[in-house]
């Protein structure tokens, strides 16, 4: 992004810039103009192809149209003396791509061999061909960054192992999805390794022995199986593993506190006083008495109040059509927060499901913007086609070494992801709340049309929907009575 200029000093300057009107220092004078330090910095970054044919850096004006530094006469020095390539001098009279790679190369040679490594190699690659060296730039100047780059350079060979072992921070992991990405190291479930770093720590915070052989036993053949079981572990799930995990510890470490009691004199009165007493989060405790009870570690009459669910708030009609309403027209929502926002209050879709959309799902034709969301395209009419078209004509986060060749919709900042859920519901919350929004309409939906087709269009199981039917008093026999009616 550009810096914002300063404001025009017309006493100081009196004589206004020939390219922008405005009155800045004048640095250059051209054939016909002079330019001012802002306007002869954007000459510069303009490329494409002259009239004459010449492609390279475009930094004259000839019928309002840029022209070539031969067609125009315009002196300037955009000639890299690395590349010979035309583009805007950075540092020593090379390019930014030049001094981008150089710096990548410096950083990630090894200082015991004097070489890269082949994967580290890929990255210098990957870096030196990304479509704006500029912004790898700015991301490898940074001291943080650098320190990482020169810690990998010191090993000969690449692991997650390696990567593991290195202090933790956003850096390493974005280092380590570039590596992913780009081929350098083998794909895993970071949200999976994320879980099990976070609950070898948190078994620490367990106060007694045979309660933390009875939670790691939990831990392996419950959370960890179950997430394990999914490809990829989703957002809502990580979650609800660390919740759970969370619970079981502070429930334990209550015990002993406040009772010293083990888990075998375990009791009901036990579990009431504990759900009495707290939060409603204390229910996700459920999970744990149910695997104990299965594996004979409590008396099997003991219960737990589940975790209410439906009564989460449903958003009205009248509020779903003033947000469908703004997020259709009003241009200054991002495409991509336009679009997300669209397929929640209209089509009922679960934030995760709309950050995983890949562009393989998506057909746009001059007639038609069609999106499959779960077996059936759904054809978008104006204006809701709008950010979608928006989005696949732009290079919205495709323009770095993060995605070569990315297949989300909602590309992410970590390379080769897509979007958190969690960050597409914050930047959606001052327009609306995602999941009063996505329960409102699944509400006016169960009304109007049969379970079977929302099921079979939408992504949701007829169970599900049959339970919001029930809860909007519209049931599909009801529906099926007013028809044969």
């Amino acid at each position: 992004m550009a810096r914002p200029r300063k404001p025009e000093d017309p006493q100081r300057w009196p004589v206004p810039c020939d390219r922008c009107g405005r009155h800045y220092q004048l640095v250059a004078n051209w054939p016909n103009e002079s330019v001012c330090g802002y306007c002869y910095q954007a000459a510069k970054r303009i490329t494409g192809i002259c009239a004459c044919g010449h492609q390279g850096v475009l930094p004259g004006i000839i019928d309002n149209r840029p022209a070539c530094r031969r067609c125009s006469g315009v002196a300037i020095n955009v000639d890299c003396v690395s590349c010979g390539v035309e583009a805007e001098l950075y540092s020593g009279g090379r390019c930014q791509r030049c001094v981008l790679g150089a710096t990548a190369q410096r950083l990630l040679t090894s200082p015991a061999t004097g070489a890269i490594a082949p994967p580290l190699q890929i990255i210098v690659d990957a870096l030196t061909t990304m479509e704006r060296p500029n912004s790898g730039l700015t991301w490898i100047r940074q001291a943080h960054v650098q320190a990482v780059l020169r810690d990998l350079a010191r090993h000969h060979t690449l692991t997650h192992e390696i990567l593991d072992g290195m202090p933790a921070g956003r850096t390493s992991d974005y280092v380590r999805s570039l590596l992913v990405e780009h081929g350098a190291l083998p794909s895993r479930d970071e949200r999976l390794a994320r879980f099990q770093t976070w609950a070898a720590t948190a078994l620490e915070r367990i106060t007694r022995a045979d309660h933390r052989k009875i939670i790691s036993r939990f831990l392996r053949w419950n959370l960890e199986k179950r997430l394990q079981s999914m490809s990829p572990v989703t957002d809502s799930a990580f979650l609800r593993a660390k919740q759970s995990l969370t619970v079981t510890i502070e429930f334990c470490n209550w015990l002993v506190a406040e009772h010293n009691t083990g888990m075998d004199q375990l009791t009901q009165s036990h579990i009431d006083l504990w759900q009495s007493t707290g939060p409603t989060t204390r229910e996700h405790i459920a999970r744990f008495i149910r695997w104990a009870i299965k594996s004979r570690l409590i008396p099997a009459d003991l219960e737990v109040t589940p975790h209410r669910r439906g009564t989460a708030p449903r958003m009205p009609i009248t509020e779903q059509n003033a947000v469908i309403e703004k997020v259709a027209h009003q241009q200054t929502l991002h495409p991509r927060d336009r679009l997300a926002a669209i397929l929640v209050i209209v089509f009922a879709q679960q934030m995760e499901d709309v950050a995983a959309l890949t562009w393989d799902r998506v057909t746009i034709t001059a007639e038609a913007a069609t999106i499959t969301l779960a077996d059936t395209p759904i054809e978008l009419p104006p204006p809701l086609d709008e950010p979608l078209r928006a989005l696949a004509a732009s290079n919205y986060n495709k323009q770095t070494a993060a995605h070569p060749k990315s297949p989300w919709i909602f590309r992410g900042y970590r390379p080769g992801m897509h979007l958190a859920p969690t960050h597409l519901r914050n930047h959606l919350r001052p327009v609306l709340a995602s999941l009063e929004a996505r329960l409102g309409t699944l509400n006016e939906l169960t009304q109007t049309t049969p379970i079977a087709i929302l099921a079979e269009t939408l992504g949701y199981s007829p169970q599900t929907l049959e339970a919001h039917a029930k809860a909007s008093a519209s049931t599909y026999s009801r529906y099926i009575a007013t028809r044969l009616d």
